[in-house]
């Protein structure tokens, strides 16, 4: 019952949104600059969003006598500009483990509640600057998957487009750049505070095509969106500190009126990481656009 308790709100907006009929553009501008919604980086803006699903397989690295997992997460997000430049969320994620020898493990992690607010946004200059704070409510997961002490991460979001640069670097104009650096703050002693910090480097052929130059591409690949993104976590204390893990996940977006769909590698930059290369894949469905009377604008003070 528990878990049906959390579960419940996101069906809701499942069914909402499948039930409506669809009408389009993207959200997440500044300036003629379009920053697309990120696997696993965080996007710097406060809008209404939704991710359904993210779905990722990886294999996680034997440690202290664990055998080798094998994990599958099934993740959803969405996310409600509350007042303006102001968007609370909530995410959770359905995880599947393996550990090599010994049976499988199942069920939901901790819930995970977040609040954003974009500080400064320059149109002639396609920047942002956003801060916010990440929530785990420990012990609202699965036992035997989730951690029974909460976590809070203060985070600071920026995005960058070059759009600015002199038309002598055109080339270089479809670039842009997102990251996120959050400092975790756990409710245990026994857990370890951590950096987590991560950043996107994209290559926007939509931008190209209609801001640069055209030069005809054709579909899907004149709506793609190229990218690698870099994700970090660094023990800062206890047994593991000064120990970092993470990802290189190099991929593409597509973007189409209604919906992105992305694709990515995730390629462990250390043995403490994992074994193996994973992979992931997402949609996010633009909500604001295919529902502008509900959704695309706050609730107070819009």
């Amino acid at each position: 019952m528990r878990y049906c308790k959390w579960a419940a709100p996101a069906c809701l907006a499942i069914a909402f949104t499948a039930s409506t009929a669809p009408t389009a553009r993207a959200h997440g501008y500044a300036g003629d600059r379009f920053f697309p919604p990120t696997i696993t980086t965080d996007d710097p803006f406060a809008v209404d969003e939704l991710a359904l699903p993210t779905v990722s397989y990886f294999v996680n690295p034997a440690d202290d006598g664990s055998p080798k997992t094998r994990e599958t997460d099934i993740s959803f997000e969405f996310d409600k500009e509350i007042f303006p430049r102001f968007a609370l969320g909530v995410s959770n994620t359905y995880i599947f483990q393996k550990p090599d020898g010994e049976r499988a493990i199942t069920g939901w992690d901790n819930v995970e509640l977040t609040a954003k607010y974009e500080l400064w946004l320059s149109e002639p200059h396609e920047a942002i600057v956003s801060v916010g704070v990440k929530g785990d409510i420990g012990g609202s997961g699965r036992k035997t998957i989730a951690d029974s002490f909460s976590t809070i991460t203060p985070t600071f979001f920026f995005g960058k487009g070059f759009g600015d640069l002199p038309d002598s670097a055109g080339a270089f104009q479809p670039f842009a750049v997102t990251g996120t650096i959050g400092q975790s703050f756990p409710t245990s002693s026994e857990a370890a505070n951590t950096l987590e910090w991560g950043f996107a480097v994209e290559y926007s052929l939509p931008y190209l095509q209609q801001h640069v130059r055209d030069i005809g591409l054709p579909e899907p690949f004149k709506n793609m969106i190229p990218l690698v993104e870099f994700s970090f976590s660094t023990d800062e204390n206890r047994a593991t500190r000064g120990i970092t893990t993470g990802t290189i996940n190099p991929g593409v977006l597509w973007e189409t009126e209604y919906f992105q769909l992305g694709a990515e590698a995730l390629i462990p930059v250390n043995g403490r990481t994992g074994p193996h290369v994973g992979a992931a894949v997402q949609m996010w469905i633009f909500i604001d656009d295919l529902f502008p009377k509900i959704f695309g604008h706050p609730v107070f003070g819009g």
